[in-house]
């Protein structure tokens, strides 16, 4: 199960599912309460509308009575300032959300009131029921329309007038027997004679809570189906992409497994990033091939190289063993010297391949020419002043002396050095008198253990590791080393190098 959920594919498809459940859980919550919303607004209009009919017909003098009030109809409640329902619709049995539960109007205390009560009890005709003395002359309590606001909020009103604010608030009723949830709407009335009104109208909700489970519950069921839907595309496409993947990873196994660095990875026939990973492998193996292969060969050539001074080494030690007289100590101490030479050009290569870097010193190319010439036969320096550059003294010098060494072998006479700056470079031309290079062989004796076909003597040239160590230097020092036609017909050997400038200290 670990192994399942650590894929790329198994994280993929969770990840998208999850956004995308996340995503479904925003829209739905937005998409509900936007529809709740409006649903809500239609039935606040509708509400609105009612409540304003039946304040219009009050303040039109409809009486209590004649109002339209059908059980058909809208829920419908009629309430005086003092809190009292005066009118109510047809067959309406229980109300909440209105601020009265009363379904049913009460009789009016002057309607039920005995003979006695309408005694005069002051001879001034006026009855002050409220006890508070403050009748207006119409039989209205005049209780906070001194100006302004009234107490609970709404605006003074004149006889006959509709208040323009509305309120609003949820409830339910029952009507002929059947409950319901409703969006009342309260709108105030000012009507003479009878003091300012209530009057509050319902809409019914159940369009709205029908359209909202609707709603919901095609999300509860469709929003688990659109999840596994994203899931299983997901899982699928993954798959397909990751194919390439595989087959990548089964082939790498088996090159490994094999050891065969000449085998490649398939390439997708696309041009996404799993192509260009498949590419770079393939570079990388090929890299890794010649790598190898290189190796291999520097191993064989070391190997060969070694074995000739180390033979004839042995053969006069034993031969001087036998014969003390017959020893050569001459021939014995070139051949240890040549192994020196050997061992230690075979320790700087190995240095070189592992790649470490040349010291950043200044060093005067043209003093450092004059200083490697001194000595030699037949070798004239031409410099400027002063040619500095940044690197390892000591191999720089060993460039010059491998370039000074070659043309020594084959010049017949003459060899110069020149050095100047050309091009914002350092250059550093070596060049004899000598047969040249041909063209065809002019990058392959850079190559370790390569010697031309006039140069095979033991004796006479090298290991084949000069030039291509000076080749390796000069790279590792950020320039060039070439090698092209001289003007007196031999080889001319140029290397190119930056302008000096000192940098951190290496080991040189």
């Amino acid at each position: 199960m670990s192994r399942v959920l650590g894929s790329v594919r198994a994280r993929a498809t969770l990840g998208a599912t999850l956004v995308v459940a996340v995503a479904l859980l925003a829209a739905g919550a937005a998409v509900l309460l936007s529809l709740r919303g409006n649903l809500l607004d239609q039935a606040d209009t509708q509400a609105e509308r009612s409540a304003r009919a039946v304040a219009a017909d009050l303040a039109a003098g409809t009486a209590y009575d004649a109002l339209d009030l059908d059980d058909d109809g809208p829920p419908v409640q009629v309430v005086d300032e003092d809190g009292r329902l005066v009118a109510a619709s047809d067959g309406l049995q229980a109300v909440s959300g209105t601020g009265t539960t009363a379904a049913r109007p009460r009789p009016s205390p002057a309607a039920t009131a005995t003979p006695d009560d309408h005694r005069d009890d002051g001879g001034d005709g006026d009855d002050d029921r409220d006890g508070d003395g403050d009748d207006d002359g119409n039989g209205r309590s005049g209780r906070g329309r001194s100006g302004g606001d009234d107490d609970d909020g709404y605006a003074t009103l004149r006889p006959g007038e509709i208040a323009d604010e509305v309120r609003y608030a949820d409830g339910s009723a029952t009507v002929d027997g059947d409950r319901a949830d409703y969006r009342f709407a309260a709108v105030q009335v000012e009507v003479p004679g009878k003091g300012r009104l209530t009057v509050h109208a319902g809409a019914g909700l159940a369009t709205e809570q029908g359209a909202v489970r609707t709603a919901l519950t095609v999300m509860l069921v469709g929003f688990p189906l659109l999840l596994c839907v994203v899931g299983a595309v997901t899982w699928l496409v993954t798959r397909r992409a990751l194919r390439p993947v595989e087959g990548i990873r089964r082939e790498l196994a088996a090159i490994t497994a094999s050891a065969d660095l000449a085998r490649r990875v398939p390439v997708p026939d696309a041009h996404d990033e799993v192509a260009r990973l498949a590419r770079t492998t393939n570079e990388t193996l090929t890299a890794l091939e010649t790598s190898v292969e290189r190796q291999r060969r520097f191993v064989a050539d070391a190997s060969h190289e070694l074995r000739s001074p180390i033979a004839s080494l042995r053969t006069q030690l034993e031969v001087g063993e036998a014969h003390p007289g017959l020893l050569d100590v001459p021939g014995a101490v070139e051949d240890t010297v040549r192994l020196q030479r050997l061992a230690a050009d075979l320790l700087l290569l190995a240095r070189l391949d592992a790649g470490e870097k040349p010291a950043r010193t200044l060093v005067d190319l043209a003093e450092l020419a004059r200083e490697r010439a001194a000595g030699r036969a037949g070798v004239t320096v031409g410099a400027d002043d002063a040619v500095p550059v940044s690197g390892s003294r000591g191999q720089l010098a060993r460039v010059l002396d491998n370039l000074l060494d070659n043309a020594a072998r084959h010049a017949r006479g003459r060899i110069s050095v020149a050095v100047r700056r050309e091009g914002g470079r350092a250059v550093l031309a070596v060049a004899d008198d000598g047969d040249g290079v041909p063209e065809a062989d002019r990058e392959r004796i850079f190559e370790r253990f390569v010697r031309r076909d006039d140069a095979r003597s033991r004796d006479d040239g090298g290991a084949g590791l000069g030039l291509a160590i000076a080749r390796d230097i000069a790279v590792r020092h950020g320039g060039t080393l070439t090698v092209r036609r001289s003007p007196a017909g031999g080889a001319l050997f140029e290397l190119r190098l930056p302008p000096g400038a000192v940098g951190p200290r290496a080991v040189s």
